[in-house]
């Protein structure tokens, strides 16, 4: 234990950081990293006709296997909806992570967003905590799809890992090109 961590103890004050710990990211500024662990499927296979018809932009989704979304960029929150977070990248990637199918009808119930907009985050960061038992339970499919808003600005969105691979939170799973 340091001194900071023995003052703090005799103050009477945590030496816990708060909040939940970051993971590491092994992208590189091109890449977008998975914002969960889980099982990585096209963005085709999302049960939702507008991810799945690209209509938002080209991207994958992942079926979670873990209640904490982490940002898939180094970059600023743009918005949060609660159940959704858009991020703007350093490197001018508009991202859309969004838990859950038709979620937005749950009006936030279940959902503990951890950054607010205008935050600054790195990838990795934890952003949001979902409740993936109440989203089940409310009847909604729980994957979590991650989308480049901007994908016209770039000649390719594409994956990086095989449809149907488990990914790890942290691990690139989408790669976009100028």
């Amino acid at each position: 234990m340091g001194l900071f961590d023995t003052l703090k103890k005799v103050a009477g004050g945590s030496s816990k950081a708060s909040g939940p710990a970051s993971v590491q990211v092994s992208a590189d500024e091109d890449e977008l990293s998975a914002p969960v662990r889980g099982r990585a499927i096209a963005l085709a296979e999302v049960p939702d006709p507008v991810f799945a018809g690209g209509m938002l932009g080209d991207g994958c989704a992942i079926w979670p296997e873990d209640d904490l979304i982490y940002s898939p960029v180094t970059g600023e929150v743009t918005v949060t909806m609660g159940h959704a977070l858009g991020l703007k990248g350093d490197n001018g990637t508009e991202v859309l992570v969004h838990v859950g199918i038709d979620t937005v009808a749950m009006q936030g119930e279940g959902f503990e967003g951890l950054v607010a907009k205008g935050d600054r985050v790195t990838a990795g960061q934890p952003v949001l905590r979902v409740d993936r038992a109440k989203i089940k339970a409310a009847g909604h499919p729980d994957c979590v799809v991650l989308v480049v808003s901007n994908t016209a600005d770039y000649a390719s969105v594409g994956m990086v890992v095989e449809p149907g691979a488990t990914v790890e939170a942290g691990q690139p799973v989408l790669r976009v090109q100028r």
